[in-house]
């Protein structure tokens, strides 16, 4: 036996039993200190294989022998702390990684709330403190390969990266503020940048070390979701120290690399959300997608594909960082290909929710900004069809914002990948979407701050005010000797024209037939625009003599084309075919709802007859209607000021007059409107039950369950508002069964504008149909469409979808209660 392993083995021993059989202090103290010369901490050291055997097979044993004798009776046989010092001094100078190992074993073996407990607690504390955990990590990296323990290094990976759990559970409410996972983590990124920087400098040295310890730790940590606690640390550190040292990118590189592939995803998406922009990305991760295959998977299709949820800096740096390199640049070739395939996919535009189209355009924009003319060029077959083929689903689409989404992708790819033909150009509404948009696909200098890594939002000029003009916008005077200047009349003030009218040359007609004859037969345009101006006010006017050509009237109105620049055409149109629907309802609404299934109309006038079916509906059901004036819509041009309205001098008199008037009581309150029947009661079934009749029958042009979903969606919020204005009225039951047929029919429809209507249409039932006939009546139906209800709520890709129907289910619980209220005594 090796006498010098039996000395240290002896000394050891001795040791041991001194501690667990003596009270004296004094001893104790001089026995302690004698074992500390193993540390290499005293004046006269041991000597090094000493040291190494000490550390290697006896350390461990020792500090849980210390952790054993922990008591306050023990700490009180010597004064003012020496004890307590002494003791502690092994956890903080021998090998961090078994005193560490040691006090996470003895805290978590440790039953309730103690003096040892806290004690415990609060010497980990002061081990993070002294910066102990890059020790802990550095002596990981310093090992030889053949050398490392697998074991004790995922031990290790488990301790630290789960210290803030592991306390959390073991001191509740007495948890220290150093161990919060918001404290804790920003500590172990300092801590990295620690060991990091050792690594770097034993590199410069010419020493041999790895930096896969520290790899594993932070894959850990961002797969249990720290990412910004961490990285929001170690990425300004590393921004700094990578630019311009060759060393450190390598370095980086490596730690980046050696992540476990379980923990590659939360790290790559943790430093491009918090990497400042692609250059800084590049310099941290190299030519990594070229050399993992788990590294290009969430790279090229995870982070672009699958999630959805970042920003727009976030994808700029992403595709940014493939473009940056001539390695990379085959990849973004590739994933604006798989971006076009999937944004012209039918499939994908009907199942993935907004959010994702919109992160999907924004992609392939910022692809088409980074690649030039010639790779382009290349491929410009395969991405002209992918492109065609998506504008076309796109356009088809129900909804407006994927519309639009199509015609912007359209304008720009089209313009980039085919210069030479001509552009594709569309006609939307810009807002603060689309000008993001625009601005994504225009190339820009590469940053590394965040303000220039963001999207470049073009600022609103700000006009200067001209030279000429001073504050209160009066001109200034003229440079002397100029004859132009001279004769100017800008110092004169306009005439007030603003109550002005125009002179017609031509009366209004004064009968209800004048205007059809003028709307049908009259090559004079002043008359025909006079007509239609005044057909709204004769209809309530001449309500007997309306009913007399109601339907002939109606469908003049329906086929009716804009002659000449009306203002408000649409709107003068259409509030004229809504008086009379409200006039004559059961014939004309029986004429409509015929039409509406008949061939050779465009899908504009069939929207157009759901859109005055809803309006006339609503007029109808609205208590004292005949004691008001008709309601205008938003289309209405703005009428001109009338030349008997009060002046403005009497408005200002009345004001004062009321303000000055003291009064002692204003009277009985004003009594509410009048009751009155339910107008639509008697006619909602004109209304209904034909828009139902024939739905699931194609025509030659008109196909609601195939091309034409855009009607389909409107018909469906059509039925769910006539559902809604029939409240209170004998035929809500047969109405409600009739509907829940129709939604029961299309549940699954692929469009999510459709299945917004359904829904709709299910809470107009709930509230319109009386919660005693719907147990009676639709008992059945209810249960299916709870299941359904559950069902979209939480797998609809449509977050309107969702919405709406946990707004059905929640009608639903609320109905619940309502019936057992009832029938509780």
């Amino acid at each position: 036996m090796d006498p010098v392993l039996s000395a240290v083995r002896l000394t050891v021993r001795e040791a041991v039993h001194t501690l667990s059989s003596s009270e004296d202090g004094d001893l104790i103290f001089s026995t302690l200190g004698s074992l500390k010369r193993y540390l290499g901490e005293t004046e006269n050291p041991a000597l090094p294989g000493e040291q190494e055997e000490f550390a290697r097979v006896h350390f461990s044993a020792f500090l849980r022998c210390l952790v054993g004798k922990l008591s306050p009776d023990w700490l009180e046989l010597l004064p003012n702390g020496q004890l307590e010092e002494l003791w502690a001094s092994f956890f903080l100078q021998g090998p961090a990684d078994q005193a560490f190992l040691v006090l996470m074993e003895a805290i978590e073996a440790t039953a309730g709330p103690s003096f040892r407990l806290m004690k415990m607690v609060q010497l980990l504390a002061r081990f993070l403190r002294e910066g102990r955990m890059a020790a802990v990590m550095e002596g990981q990296c310093w090992q030889q390969t053949e050398l490392a323990f697998p074991l004790l290094q995922e031990a290790l990976v488990t301790k630290v990266v789960g210290l803030p759990d592991r306390l959390g559970n073991c001191l509740q409410r007495e948890n220290l503020a150093e161990f919060f996972p918001q404290n804790y983590f920003p500590l172990l990124g300092e801590e990295v940048v620690r060991v990091l920087q050792a690594v770097v400098d034993s590199l410069r040295g010419g020493l041999d070390c790895s930096v896969s310890f520290v790899s594993q730790v932070l894959g850990k940590a961002c797969v249990h979701g720290r990412q910004k606690e961490i990285l929001g640390v170690l990425v300004p550190r590393l921004t700094v120290f990578t630019q311009g040292s060759c060393l450190w990118q390598r370095v980086c590189w490596r730690l980046v690399e050696c992540v476990p592939d379980r923990a590659m995803e939360a790290v790559l998406t943790g430093l491009v959300e918090a990497t400042p922009g692609p250059e800084v990305l590049s310099r941290l991760l190299g030519n990594l997608v070229m050399k993992n295959k788990k590294a290009q998977f969430v790279m090229t299709q995870k982070l672009l594909f699958l999630q959805y949820g970042f920003a727009t800096p976030v994808l700029q740096s992403l595709l940014g960082y493939l473009a940056l390199d001539s390695q990379r640049r085959p990849l973004l070739v590739q994933a604006l290909k798989e971006l076009l395939d999937t944004w012209g996919s039918s499939s994908a535009i009907r199942h993935a929710p907004l959010p994702q189209q919109r992160y999907l355009s924004k992609a392939i924009l910022i692809c088409l900004a980074h690649l030039g003319d010639t790779e382009l060029r290349d491929s410009r077959d395969v991405l002209l069809a992918s492109l065609m083929a998506g504008v076309k689903c796109r356009l088809d689409s129900s909804l407006p914002a994927v519309r639009r989404l199509g015609m912007i992708v359209a304008e720009v790819a089209s313009t980039r990948i085919h210069p030479e033909g001509p552009p594709l150009k569309f006609q939307y509404e810009e807002d603060e979407l689309s000008c993001e948009m625009l601005a994504l696909a225009t190339p820009r200098p590469v940053a590394d701050s965040p303000s220039e890594a963001g999207p470049s939002v073009t600022p609103v000029a700000t006009e200067t005010p001209d030279k000429e003009t001073v504050d209160g916008g009066v001109p200034q005077a003229r440079l002397e000797g100029s004859d132009s200047e001279l004769d100017s009349d800008d110092e004169f003030v306009p005439y007030d024209m603003s109550g002005d009218r125009e002179l017609k040359s031509r009366k209004a007609p004064m009968y209800i037939r004048d205007c059809v004859e003028a709307l049908t037969t009259s090559e004079d345009w002043e008359r025909w625009e006079a007509a239609l101006q005044a057909l709204e006010g004769l209809v309530f006017r001449s309500q007997a003599a309306t009913r007399e050509v109601s339907v002939e009237l109606a469908k003049v109105l329906l086929h009716l084309e804009e002659k000449t620049s009306v203002v408000g055409f649409e709107g003068l149109r259409q509030r004229a075919l809504v008086a009379v629907t409200v006039t004559d309802p059961a014939r004309v609404a029986e004429y409509l709802t015929s039409q509406f299934y008949a061939v050779n109309y465009s899908l504009r006038q069939r929207m157009d007859i759901l859109d005055v079916l809803t309006l006339a509906a609503q007029e109808l059901s609205r208590p004292g209607r005949l004691s008001r004036a008709p309601q205008r819509s938003s289309l209405d041009p703005p009428s001109q000021p009338s030349c008997t309205a009060a002046p403005a001098w009497r408005a200002v008199v009345d004001e004062r007059i009321r303000n000055k008037t003291r009064r002692f009581s204003k009277g009985c309150p004003r009594r509410g409107p009048a009751g009155s029947p339910n107008e639509f009661n008697v006619v909602a079934g004109y209304f209904f039950f034909p828009l139902l009749r024939r739905f699931d029958k194609p025509l030659v042009t008109f196909d609601l369950l195939g091309d034409d979903q855009l009607v389909l969606g409107r018909l469906a919020h059509t039925l769910g508002a006539l559902m809604y204005l029939a409240v209170n009225t004998t035929v809500a039951v047969p109405m409600g069964k009739a509907l829940l047929e129709f939604v029961w029919a299309l549940r699954f429809h692929g469009d999510g504008y459709v299945r917004r209507g359904l829904l709709s249409a299910v809470s107009s039932v709930l509230l319109s149909v009386p919660a005693e006939r719907l147990l009676t009546d639709m008992s059945d139906e209810l249960l299916e469409a709870r299941s359904w209800l559950a069902d979209v709520a939480e797998k609809d890709p449509d977050e309107d979808c969702r919405m709406l129907a946990m707004k059905a289910l929640l009608l639903l619980e609320k109905l619940k209660d309502k019936l057992l209220s009832l029938s509780s005594p």
